[in-house]
């Protein structure tokens, strides 16, 4: 028998071996189930192939769609590789543990020959012992290819044969000749391990606990654990003097100082103090301090909302009622009062917090008491006997009142109907007062001065124009009045003297504020004018882009002015320089009625389009929408810190009250003091009672 029969004779039954190239025929070749040192004979023959065994799990699929899948490795490289390394190519960022274990099992051959596993190091992660502990050869195999490398050049010509974890989420990498699931599970280990490793990093870097590179001393803490623990156990309130402490403390926004109070009984006291809680509260609420003009008048427009101003005040309910009035300022949560009682349409407004006066169509001023809503006083002799038929409310879309009330018809007292010696024979076009006078302006040509001390006796009648009083503004010392003739005219409070005749408007004068030396006009003619009062001159112009103008706003330093009409538009002007600031846009209809509340940076317009709107003066933002909460147009509208009043055609004037049904709405409103003579008449019953 010939050597070459004698070789294969010696292959065992159903082993065989691939044909090799022939440049490598020479080489080394390793046989499944023989020891390469034996004396075989590798002849090639034909393969044997055996039918593949059914796959009941889907696994071989499912690996087989993973090993299509591109290897996403990072392109770092910790270790020298030699040229045409194909195998580590593949795999370009392995875990260091894992590239030791790899080098060795492809640069030490002997231990697959002698057919054993690589022991894992007792500090290699728990995915590389499963790893390299997991043998692939639990199945038979189906095609007569190499299951074991013999020298490494095998490795760099062929797939790699060690599971390997992918980056981030991506599905592990499954080596070639795969033969069961621990494969699978071993790889999934490698990947897990990774993701756990991610996520306690991005952990820590969220928390600001990342680690530094350990050599630059970046981000190393070197202080001492023990002074750590000492300087954060040490309580402010015992090192610091009760009143430091408690002046630290006002120093803080609400909810913090609310937090605060939580520490202990000493911060609960020191937190509750009533002067930290008026600093919060005035720092929150209380308007800041402006430069106002020589001889402009105290008066303001409805409250202030900020109390009696005592020491002694619940400063804390306080910041509180004024936070959830706020907060119903910005959801548009209001009640609707509505004051009937006039005959025709009410042309003007202007209240306080004892009281509210609308002056009508119908020729008299109706004085209403401010809590109750009942009228309490008839100014004037009116022109009707008996009022007009009120148009019901429809239900339009938008915001609309979660109560509506309406006055009380209650009988007026025959000494509140007396006829006045002096009086309005024309509509009441325009009104103000301040503690001490009230002036009307009608359209009979007239402005009347009512002294309210006096039971608001009528003083005297002054006739400046020769046209209907539009609007009426005074101060300390001066009264301003404008007229459908195209004139604005300056006389003296006092005495009633007129002054100056400032003209240069080419239209009807709808509207005028006054601030020290200086007056604001706005016209029919589409401009508004500056007037400088000692001169009697016009310092500035401030044109509309469109239309005339119908109603005028001048804020208290006398920086700003704002202004609205025909054009829809209500535009913010620089008194100084003359320029356009910002345009408040919303309305559809002509915009009749400007009202500034310079306190909590709000301006509030009453258009034709029956809205009535309120903007933020800071950002131009609209903030209040409320359209259809009368029957027509409306007239005017006032507003301050808890109400806006408006007043319509259709005979009415609506009280839009965020602080209705609000308790401790009674803290902000300004209760009038007790005399020391009544104050010594009460302590004098109570001894006289013991």
């Amino acid at each position: 028998m010939s050597s070459e029969s004698k070789r294969t004779a010696a292959r065992p039954v159903g082993e065989c071996v691939g044909r090799l190239p022939e440049e490598e025929e020479q080489k080394d070749v390793f046989v499944v189930g023989l020891d390469t040192a034996s004396n075989v004979d590798l002849t090639p023959q034909t393969p044997i192939r055996r039918k593949p065994r059914a796959s009941f799990s889907g696994f071989s699929h499912a690996v087989s769609d993973l090993r299509t899948l591109p290897k996403r490795m990072s392109s770092q490289r910790k270790y020298p590789v030699v040229a045409n390394d194909t195998f580590h190519n593949d795999l370009k960022y392995i875990h260091p543990t894992m590239q030791a274990a790899e080098k060795k099992y492809i640069d030490e051959p002997s231990i697959w020959d002698q057919g054993s596993r690589l022991p894992p190091h007792p500090k290699a992660p728990g995915w590389l012992r499963r790893c390299v502990s997991t043998t692939f050869r639990h199945r038979r195999r189906t095609f007569d290819t190499p299951s074991r490398p013999a020298t490494a050049k095998w490795a760099q010509n062929d797939t790699f044969f060690i599971p390997a974890p992918a980056i981030g989420t991506s599905p592990p990498t499954l080596p070639e000749n795969y033969t069961s699931g621990s494969a699978a599970r071993a790889a999934a280990a490698a990947q897990n391990e990774m993701l756990d490793y991610l996520r306690k990093y991005k952990r820590d870097q969220k928390n600001g606990k990342v680690r530094g590179d350990g050599e630059s001393g970046v981000g190393i803490d070197t202080r001492p654990a023990e002074m750590e623990s000492t300087m954060a156990r040490r309580d402010p309130f015992r090192e610091l003097p009760r009143e430091l402490f408690t002046h630290i403390l006002s120093y803080l926004d609400a909810p913090s100082l609310i937090s605060s109070e939580l520490v202990s009984r000493q911060w609960h006291s020191s937190a509750t103090d009533p002067l930290v809680w008026k600093q919060i509260f005035h720092s929150n609420f209380r308007p800041q301090t402006q430069t106002i003009p020589e001889n402009s008048s105290d008066f303001q427009v409805g409250g202030r909302g900020l109390g009696n101003e005592e020491p002694d005040q619940d400063w804390k309910r306080m910041w509180k009622v004024r936070k959830a009035l706020h907060q119903r300022w910005t959801d548009n949560h209001a009640a609707a009062i509505y004051l009937e009682g006039h005959y025709d349409s009410v042309y003007c407004v202007q209240f306080d917090e004892d009281k509210i006066l609308t002056g009508s169509r119908d020729r008299t001023v109706r004085i209403w008491d401010a809590r109750t809503y009942r009228c309490t006083r008839i100014l004037g002799v009116s022109s009707r006997s008996s009022p007009l038929p009120l148009p019901s409310l429809a239900s339009n879309s938008g915001p609309r009142p979660f109560t509506k009330l309406f006055s009380q018809q209650f009988k007026i007292e025959a000494e509140s109907m007396a006829k006045p010696p002096l009086y309005h024979v024309g509509s009441i076009l325009c009104l103000q007062y301040d503690d001490d006078i009230m002036i009307t302006g009608s359209s009979d040509r007239t402005c009347i001065v009512w002294d309210i001390k006096a039971d608001w006796k009528p003083i005297r009648r002054v006739r400046y124009h020769n046209a209907g009083v539009l609007d009426i503004c005074f101060d300390k010392k001066h009264v301003v009045s404008c007229s459908k003739d195209t004139s604005v005219c300056l006389w003296d409070r006092q005495t009633g003297e007129q002054i100056h005749r400032l003209g240069g408007h080419r239209g009807p004068v709808n509207a005028v504020q006054l601030r020290g030396n200086l007056a604001v006009s706005a016209s029919g003619d589409g401009v508004a004018k500056l007037w400088n009062l000692v001169s009697g001159s016009c310092v500035k112009e401030f044109p509309s882009k469109n239309r005339g103008m119908a109603c005028v706003e001048f804020s208290p330093d006398s920086l700003t002015i704002f202004a609205g009409g025909n054009d829809q538009v209500i535009y913010q002007f620089d008194a100084s320089t003359g320029e356009m600031h910002r345009e408040f846009k919303g309305h559809s209809g002509l915009v009749r009625s400007l009202h500034l509340d310079s306190a909590n940076g709000r301006v509030v317009s009453g258009s034709y389009d029956t809205s009535v709107r309120v903007y933020d003066i800071r950002t131009g933002n609209s903030m209040v929408d409320f359209t259809g909460w009368t029957t027509s147009w409306i007239l005017s509208a006032k507003l301050d810190y808890r109400r806006i009043i408006a007043t319509s055609q259709d005979g009415r004037a609506v009280v839009i009250d965020f602080g209705y049904d609000l308790p401790g709405t009674e803290l902000l409103e300004r209760r009038p003091k007790a005399s020391i003579s009544s104050l010594s008449e009460d302590v004098a019953r109570l001894k006289a009672d013991d």
